[in-house]
């Protein structure tokens, strides 16, 4: 494993920003991500996987190691079940198309999320109605400092809406080498109640749907709206869904009645973020080469040669214009670097 000094990063975030790493070494087993962490214990590390839920707004001054691990399978088969292992360095949309073809259902709304699989609990990834939690077993990570392996399950995750343990008290301290998920064989539980899914089904005269109709229909859907990050720099969804109070809402739509809502407990609302903004005028818009793409203005993309303090300056621009129109903070999903 060697050891680069002054690495540029701009092929691996999928912004396409240009930043260097001071150091960058690249992992391919576990024994790899181990004796790097143990030869290199003391200095400062950051983890990438990626690369599709960061913004760099500077170069990365510490040892950056990629986590490139690679191998999938399915450990067990019962009871109309599977539980199906994928290393961290696996490409998740290409691992969901392989769940797809072996026929094991349960991912097939997260199709076309950009990022490798150990990223997926550290968000509890979600689209369409469906989130990792769903279909998590449990996950194993390395603790940086002693580089034991510990399995963590979905409990011990602490799960919420883009959200788990590794975000919050153990952020920093592990780095997930591989995730186990419990999938369907047989009588797969179709989910097309969310969003455009039974639109597109229909119009594909699909009346019903597989699993392998519903992952085609979501991946026409995200096509359709969202930037091919190798075409146009971007990260997906920047920014969180608000999630208010039921009278907070109340006060809101008083002044807004148009504003849709999705009621998430008895007293709480999650409020399309996407709508906020596009209703306080940025969608489309471009200041430079930091823009709102003109299909969905949950996505900040870079046109060329946008740097990520000028994306982060529009991100914050956007928070104080939806504040200040419809008293609701909104926050990023990406993780600011």
């Amino acid at each position: 494993m060697d050891i680069i000094s002054h690495y540029p990063l701009k092929n691996h975030n999928t912004f396409g920003i240009s930043a260097f790493a001071k150091e960058f070494v690249q992992v391919h087993t576990v024994a790899e991500l181990a004796e790097t962490l143990r030869e290199n214990y003391g200095k400062k590390l950051f983890i990438l996987g990626g690369g599709s839920n960061m913004l760099l707004t500077k170069d990365i001054d510490a040892l950056v190691i990629h986590v490139d691990l690679k191998g999938r399978e399915v450990i067990n088969e019962a009871d109309g079940y599977a539980h199906v292992k994928a290393m961290a360095g696996e490409n998740w949309h290409e691992f969901v198309l392989y769940c797809i073809e072996n026929d094991l259902g349960g991912l097939e709304n997260l199709s076309l999320i950009p990022g490798n699989v150990g990223t997926t609990p550290i968000q509890n990834i979600g689209a369409y109605g469906t989130e990792i939690k769903d279909t998590f077993v449990s996950c194993e990570a390395m603790e940086i400092a002693t580089q034991q392996l510990r399995t963590f399950t979905k409990e011990e995750c602490e799960f919420a809406y883009r959200e788990s343990i590794f975000k919050g008290v153990l952020k920093d301290r592990y780095v997930i080498v591989s995730v186990t998920f419990r999938l369907t064989t047989i009588h797969h539980k179709i989910n097309i109640s969310y969003g455009d899914i039974a639109a597109e089904l229909t119009k594909n005269g699909v009346a019903v749907p597989t699993i392998k109709d519903v992952s085609n229909a979501v991946t026409a859907i995200r096509q359709s709206k969202l930037p091919n990050p190798k075409e146009l720099g971007n990260s997906g969804s920047f920014f969180k869904n608000p999630i208010i109070t039921a009278e907070e809402f109340e006060k809101a739509s008083t002044l807004h009645p148009e504003m849709p809502h999705y009621p998430v407990s008895d007293t709480r609302v999650k409020v399309p973020a996407g709508w906020l903004i596009e209703q306080s005028g940025f969608k489309g818009k471009r200041f430079g080469d930091a823009g709102v793409h003109a299909k969905q203005a949950l996505v900040l993309v870079n046109y060329g040669n946008a740097n990520g303090q000028e994306l982060l300056d529009l991100s914050k621009k956007i928070q104080q214009t939806v504040l200040d129109n419809f008293g609701i903070s909104i926050e990023a999903e990406v993780n600011i670097i």
